[in-house]
């Protein structure tokens, strides 16, 4: 059939696609070359979290067409969050490209073709509900949907079968896998495009509370009875849905990973609301003060995003706080960057300057993860 290369941006839930991208490929007869420059098709996994992953791509293709100019080029083919764009759109913005390829049209038809042996991305959902201002994924990937649990442990049985060790368990938010969803005020957050801020949900989480015991927990319970997984490893968490019921799981299972990624994106409850977060400043301390009680040897990483339209000096230092308190080993920080059709971008004015946004990002970069180099857990 030809030639395969797959080009991944983003996060780890691109990588576990792009895995899925390369199975379906090979069952299709094709094989993959680690060589751009020799493919006879070329997949482009983007991400669109901010404009300079999107400029990434726009790079990538352009050295493509730079390369090939006066002989064939591979049939280029885009993939991955920047999809929630119409195709006219992408087309104007990446004309290079041959065709696009929405990510839930590759399924779970075929298995993911993994390069690491010994641990593996298991993604359990796709999409969000939570519609967090900023954000673009409800949009490019659209709503929360929670793969079946049985073919979730089919899998990890298959993975331990085969001699895998240690996996990590994918979503955008782990914790409402399985749940009911309550959707208050979500319909009016996405369907409207000229919202007033005060017409913004309360607090809130987009779940109903279960009246057992959570699906997740009940599915790493189930993980955890699976003779050759050694270590169950999840990302992400969000602080709204974190449960009594998961506390005391991680802290009974040794076989869960103390590590916790829990993105707290702001200390300031004024950020914290215009961002739609669902949970207040001290909300999110009470649940770090709860974890470490009952799991005194957890450590926590993070996701922050500094110079939020209208973000202050008092907001960022409220932000710093918090981030001393909690004392974060690894953080991922990003300068805010507005995303086309997410309501941040069509409610709040980008009015935090590049300098300031640059200044913020270093000293937090710096006290998180620089000075915590030689403490650092290792992520999967």
């Amino acid at each position: 059939m030809g030639r395969v290369f797959i080009k991944t941006f983003g996060c780890q839930a691109n990588k576990s696609d792009s895995e899925r991208i390369l199975g379906d490929y090979l069952s299709r007869g094709f094989t993959e070359t680690q060589d751009w420059k020799t493919a006879d098709e070329i997949v482009i996994n983007s991400c669109s979290v901010r404009r300079s992953a999107e400029d990434r791509v726009r790079g990538f293709i352009l050295n493509i067409e730079k390369h090939f100019a006066g002989s064939k080029k591979p049939k280029i083919i885009l993939t991955g969050c920047m999809l929630f764009r119409n195709e006219a759109e992408i087309r104007e913005f990446l004309p290079g490209i041959d065709e696009v390829l929405p990510i839930n049209e590759v399924g779970f038809n075929q298995a993911a073709i993994r390069k690491d042996k010994v641990h593996a991305w298991v993604p359990i959902s796709s999409g969000c509900n939570s519609f967090c201002t900023y954000c673009i994924v409800p949009y490019s990937r659209g709503r929360e949907i929670s793969r079946p649990a049985e073919e979730i442990i089919s899998e990890v049985t298959d993975l331990a079968t085969s001699g895998y060790k240690s996996i990590t368990l994918l979503g955008q938010n782990v914790n409402s896998f399985g749940l009911e969803k309550e959707g208050i005020g979500l319909r009016k957050l996405y369907m409207e495009s000229h919202l007033d801020p005060q017409e913004l949900p309360s607090n809130q989480t987009q779940y109903k509370k279960p009246t057992t015991t959570p699906p997740f927990v009940t599915l790493l319970q189930k993980i955890s009875q699976i003779k050759g997984i050694e270590k169950i490893s999840f990302f992400t968490s969000n602080p709204w849905d974190f449960y009594d019921e998961l506390i005391e799981e991680i802290a009974t299972n040794p076989k869960i990973d103390r590590f916790i990624h829990l993105p707290v994106q702001s200390g300031s409850d004024r950020i914290l609301k215009k961002m739609n977060r669902g949970y207040t400043r001290q909300s999110y301390l009470n649940l770090i003060t709860k974890i470490k009680t009952k799991i005194p040897e957890a450590v926590f990483g993070t996701d922050i995003i500094v110079g939020f339209p209208g973000e202050t000096d008092e907001d960022f230092q409220d932000t710093l706080d918090l981030v001393k308190e909690v004392g974060f080993k690894v953080g991922f920080v990003a300068r805010y960057s507005p995303r086309p059709g997410t309501i941040s971008s069509k409610l709040y004015p980008d009015d935090v300057t590049p300098a300031v946004k640059k200044k913020r990002w270093e000293i937090l970069d710096k006290i998180i993860n620089k000075d915590n180099l030689s403490v650092r857990p290792l992520v999967p």
